[in-house]
C-alpha cells in the first residue's frame, strides 16, 4: 500500500518560548524568512507526501492562515513585479492537501497521533514533528519508504547522538540487520547515561502501518496524564517487527531558545546575502567581549 498521507502534530503549548507563544505558535516561528512549519511541509511534498493532516489546537490559526491562498497578498505582489516571491508564496498553498483537525485537550504526542485516525483510515502514514527540521541531500521520508516497502512494517528514523546526551532523548535497543537498518528489540525514553542501550537517539520521524492506532487506543497514560507514542511503539513491538533507520542528516531542534537560535545561525551562514555579513558582526562581537 503506497504512503500518501502524513500527519504533522502542532497542537502544543510551546511553552519553553511563553510569552511568544502566547498568541504565536512555535512551529511558525521564522528561520530568517520562513517558518520551521513549511521546511517540515516542504520535506512531505520532496517525498511525494501532499495530504498534510495538521493536529492542531484552538490557538494554532496563524498555521491555517500560512498554507491557506492569500489572494490580495498575490494581486500586490504580481503588481509590484515580485515574481520570485509571488511563486513561492503560490506553491506552497497550492500543492499541498492541508487538512486540519483539533487535539480538543493536550494529552501528548500519542494522543495527537490518535486524533488523526479518522483521516488516516487503515493505511500506513508519516509523523513528522513540527520542531525538527533534516538538512540532508537525501530526503529521510523517502528513505524510510523505501525501507517501508521492503519490509512491510514500521520505519523510526533515529541519529547517532554524543553519550551525555542520550538522556534527552528517546533511544532504541536494535539489532544491525544491514547499512543503517535496525530490527528494533525495545525503545528506552531520555535514559540515564549508564542506562542507555545505545547512541541511536530517535529524531523525530516515523513511518506507521495502521496498527499503531490499535496501540495508542491501549496506551495507558504516563506522567502528565499523557498518551506516549513512544508506550505504544513498544506495545506494537510486541506483535509486530519494528525497523529503525539510521541517517546522517544535520538535525536542527528548533522547540528549545538554544537550539532556535543555533538553527537561524546556521541557516543564515548557509546564505550568500547574509554570511559575510554575519561573520563580520560575530567577529566583532567576540572582540567587544575579549576586552570586557
Amino acid at each position: 500500500m503506497e504512503v500518501r498521507k502524513a500527519v504533522l502534530p502542532v497542537a502544543g503549548w510551546g511553552t519553553r518560548f511563553l510569552p511568544a507563544t502566547k498568541a504565536m505558535p512555535k512551529e511558525m516561528f521564522p528561520i530568517i524568512d520562513k517558518p520551521v512549519i513549511q521546511f517540515i511541509v516542504e520535506e512531505c511534498l520532496d517525498a511525494g507526501i501532499e495530504n498534510i493532516i495538521f493536529v492542531t489546537g484552538r490557538h494554532k490559526r496563524p498555521i491555517e492562515h500560512h498554507f491557506d491562498i492569500n489572494t490580495d497578498l498575490e494581486k500586490h505582489l504580481e503588481s509590484c513585479g515580485k515574481t520570485d516571491l509571488l511563486k513561492n508564496i503560490m506553491e506552497i498553498s497550492r500543492l499541498i492537501n492541508p487538512i486540519y483537525v483539533r487535539q480538543k485537550e493536550q494529552l501528548g504526542l500519542g494522543h495527537a497521533v490518535l486524533v488523526a485516525e479518522p483521516i488516516v483510515g487503515y493505511e500506513p502514514f508519516i509523523v513528522c514533528l513540527g520542531d525538527v527540521i533534516l538538512k540532508d541531500e537525501e530526503n529521510v521520508l523517502n528513505r524510510m519508504i523505501e525501507v517501508y516497502k521492503r519490509f512491510g512494517k514500521s520505519v523510526i528514523a533515529v541519529f547517532e547522538v554524543e553519550e551525555r546526551d542520550v538522556s534527552k532523548y528517546g533511544i532504541i535497543n536494535g539489532r544491525y540487520i544491514e547499512k543503517d537498518i535496525y530490527i528494533i528489540d525495545d525503545l528506552v525514553e531520555k535514559p540515564k547515561v549508564e542506562e542507555a542501550p545505545s547512541r541511536l537517539a530517535i529524531v523525530g520521524r516515523y513511518l506507521f502501518t495502521p496498527r499503531i492506532f490499535e496501540k495508542l487506543k491501549i496506551t495507558p497514560p504516563g506522567k502528565g496524564g499523557e498518551i506516549q507514542l513512544t508506550d505504544a511503539i513498544k506495545l506494537l513491538l510486541e506483535e509486530e517487527a519494528v525497523y529503525a533507520i539510521k541517517i546522517d542528516s544535520k538535525v536542527y531542534d528548533t522547540g528549545t531558545p538554544m537550539g532556535y537560535i543555533q538553527t537561524i545561525l546556521d541557516f543564515a551562514l548557509q546564505r550568500e546575502d547574509l554570511r559575510d555579513g554575519l561573520i563580520k558582526y560575530i567577529k566583532s562581537l567576540i572582540i567587544e567581549t575579549s576586552e570586557v
